[in-house]
């Protein structure tokens, strides 16, 4: 199995990223896919995930309006659409995969017990 995540770079203020997860190796219709950052000296936290089989969308209030998410099922891609990107979106952003993934994306339980994550693409914002 696999989450390949790309996309990340170094914007301005203001500016947008998309940014691209690519999921292969499992079934992908039993999984929420979504996408977490973390920043350095913070912990790591849930942006914005997807449920594969409803389409239903969940969003941290600090990017609510700014961020986008969706998904392509003939691809098994997930996207993530920063706009309007601010300094302090700079992190490290990984893609992730669970059955119940909006649970944790939410902030609830340990994020050790999540499936899968995909290595990390960094998104960098300056002012």
């Amino acid at each position: 199995f696999q989450l390949q995540a790309s996309g990340g770079g170094l914007v301005q203020a203001g500016g947008s990223l998309r940014l691209s997860c690519a999921a292969s190796g499992f079934t992908f219709d039993d999984y929420e896919i979504g996408w977490f950052r973390q920043a350095p000296g913070k912990e790591r936290e849930g942006v914005s995930c997807i449920s594969r089989s409803t389409g239903s969308t969940n969003y941290a209030d600090s990017v609510k309006g700014r961020f986008t998410i969706s998904k392509d099922d003939a691809k098994n891609t997930v996207y993530l659409q920063m706009n309007s990107l601010k300094p302090e979106d700079t992190a490290v952003y990984y893609c992730a995969a669970d059955p119940i993934l909006n649970y944790y994306c939410s902030g609830y339980g340990s994020l050790v017990r999540v499936d899968y994550w995909g290595k990390g693409t960094l998104v960098t914002v300056s002012s």
